[in-house]
């Protein structure tokens, strides 16, 4: 259960993107204000909501940080105190299952498809069921990855959330290692959860998921199982491009990074970011306002 503070102020969708992206320039930002930006409802793709989630009453230097991110005016920014809810499961509660290439992701509630690789995924404290864009794209790039014929021994899952990336990594390359990584020590809980459902095997050896709570790549087992062959982190633009030296240094030569969590609007930063730390760019997938980037670190010469 959680609750906190909220901040709130609606634009049009050009101008909270362009929020979020100066967002990502800001190096002294406050991090216990956490923001993000959506669209309000699906018949008005134009009309964005700019959201940030404070733990205490907001002060004023919290909601001028949110203005400050908006050239020209700024909206109007509201604030509301939170009941104890556990948002993101609540936010999760009913949701339609989705298809994405081979995998058919949905909650305990519906039955599942015969001709699918199955995941049951609950709501939880944790992101990951597969609904959004960045989730269901990663998977789809997954399976493109599989169809060329790569061969991944070693996998990370770096931001795992609910785990369900790495399973899936895990079924398309049963004989790899997994290590799934998450700043949120709830996370740990809710991937052990999810493993016995979808009867995943945790532990070191092949063909199981090991899990650590860490910040990016700052862990001894994930140092020590590196370098992969495979690294996912569906993420955010920022840690993404913070991160890209620390991943190169932990990918192999000719191995794989599979990125998501960035707006079409931030992919050059981010691109940029993995060509200098050694990447080249192999595919890319846009699902709604999301990029889905598979780059491959260049092999030593």
């Amino acid at each position: 259960m959680t609750s906190g503070w909220k901040l709130t102020a609606f634009a049009p969708k050009p101008e909270v993107q362009a929020a979020l992206l100066a967002h990502d320039e800001i190096e002294e930002w406050d991090f216990d204000l956490v923001i993000s930006g959506r669209e309000i409802a699906e018949a008005r793709p134009q009309d964005w909501v700019l959201e940030g989630w404070f733990p205490r009453k907001p002060a004023t230097a919290q909601k001028r940080a949110l203005a400050d991110l908006f050239t020209g005016k700024a909206p109007k920014i509201s604030v509301e105190k939170l009941p104890d809810v556990d948002w993101l499961a609540l936010s999760q509660q009913g949701v339609e299952p989705i298809r994405a290439g081979p995998f058919y992701v949905h909650t305990p509630e519906f039955p599942p498809e015969p001709d699918a690789v199955n995941f049951a995924i609950p709501a939880a404290q944790a992101f990951g069921t597969g609904q959004h864009e960045t989730t269901a794209g990663c998977l789809e790039m997954l399976a493109r990855m599989k169809r060329t014929g790569m061969v991944v021994r070693d996998i990370a899952d770096i931001g795992t959330g609910t785990g369900l990336l790495g399973f899936a990594a895990l079924h398309l390359w049963p004989a790899a290692r997994a290590t799934a990584s998450d700043i949120d020590p709830v996370c740990a809980q809710v991937v052990e959860e999810n493993a016995a459902l979808n009867t995943i095997a945790l532990g070191p050896q092949k063909g199981a998921m090991a899990m650590v709570i860490a910040d990016g790549m700052d862990d001894p087992l994930l140092q020590m199982r590196a370098p992969y062959d495979l690294l996912i982190a569906n993420i955010l633009a920022g840690p993404l491009v913070e991160l890209a030296p620390d991943f190169a240094a932990s990918v192999a030569p000719g191995g794989s990074v599979l990125l998501a969590g960035l707006l079409t609007e931030q992919e050059p930063n981010v691109r940029r970011a993995y060509r200098k730390a050694g990447f080249r760019l192999t595919a890319r997938l846009v699902r709604g306002d999301w990029s889905i980037l598979w780059l491959r670190r260049r092999a030593a010469r």
